[in-house]
């Protein structure tokens, strides 16, 4: 396939999905990612679209979000293992919150194994990955529907929120960056999602390493909010995520990495097997994300688990 023939169909790519990463790009025009990479940077260069980190997106797609079926295509193996490996932190008897998204729906799916488990959620995806799970309690928020994502969104959503309290809400967003933390392009789900974290002890954030420094318009959950961070491996010559998630563990946030791109997708069997292929750093010290004064304790909040450190990872001394 000659350049301009790639190119175009890069270009047609983007235009149909909204934002494609660069591995899924490589693989449909059957190149390399060094190629594809060369050829996103002359796209740009003529203003066709935007480069972000690992993919590209239509030009402005700091204010556009993709809608479901576009996300459901985009790193789907990566969202798979992110998945398994955040399912191990769930324990059971739990009360969680589960914000919406396409790695949030894989997240669900794995969830339907531990009984005793409540979770609150606003996301209809969510909850019909849980109807059938005999031994889950599956509570929803009120609020209106937003198609796009098949989420409940507005001051309903957030009202029915309001006196909850769980040990830990698992959320995903569009981007996320050690600076601003996480972020959504839509003001609706930013905001609902703020409501999910103040109900919750502990916030676990799932994003795959495209996600890793992209910054969208709306601010969902500062960075010293954020207690882990469950992503996969950046590829080797990615060292924009490589700096982001050191920056991210610099200021305190548990990194568990899966071993996706080393061909080994991490798996668990459930809950009780914390085993999995994955990296952490633990927090330096005291979070600055306690319950705020005068809420109600959290229903139940076990250990994470004890995980071996990462030198590579590890907060740097200052």
């Amino acid at each position: 396939m000659f350049a301009a023939e790639r190119r175009q169909l890069i270009l047609e790519m983007v235009r149909a999905n909204g934002a494609v990463s660069l591995r899924e790009l490589a693989r449909v025009v059957q190149t390399s990612e060094v190629t594809v990479r060369r050829d996103v940077r002359a796209l740009e260069a003529e203003g066709l679209l935007d480069r972000r980190h690992g993919g590209a997106v239509l030009p402005g797609g700091l204010a556009r979000e993709s809608g479901l079926p576009q996300k459901s295509h985009l790193s789907t193996a990566e969202k798979t293992a992110i998945a398994d490996l955040a399912a191990g932190f769930v324990e059971e008897g739990e009360a969680i919150v589960v914000g919406a998204g396409t790695t949030t729906q894989e997240l669900a799916r794995r969830l339907a194994r531990v009984p005793g488990l409540t979770v609150v959620t606003n996301s209809l995806l969510v909850a019909q990955a849980l109807a059938h799970a005999n031994r889950v309690e599956v509570v929803m928020t009120g609020g209106t529907l937003r198609g796009s994502n098949y989420a409940l969104v507005g001051s309903g959503a957030e009202q029915s929120l309001q006196g909850l309290r769980v040990s830990r809400a698992f959320l995903s967003g569009s981007g996320l960056t050690a600076e601003r933390g996480l972020s959504t392009s839509n003001m609706l789900s930013a905001s609902v999602d703020r409501a999910l974290v103040q109900a919750a002890g502990e916030v676990v954030v799932l994003a795959d390493h495209t996600k890793l420094g992209a910054d969208t318009m709306f601010q969902t959950v500062p960075t010293d909010l954020i207690t882990r961070l469950v992503t996969d491996e950046p590829p080797a010559h990615d060292d924009r995520a490589a700096t982001e998630l050191q920056a991210l563990a610099d200021q305190g946030v548990q990194i568990a990495v899966t071993g996706t791109a080393a061909g080994a997708a991490t798996t668990t069997d459930g809950p009780a097997d914390r085993r999995g292929h994955r990296r952490e750093v633990p927090l330096p010290g005291q979070r600055r994300n306690h319950p705020p004064s005068g809420a109600a304790p959290a229903l139940r909040s076990p250990s994470l688990g004890d995980a071996p450190r990462v030198a590579d990872l590890a907060p740097r001394r200052r």
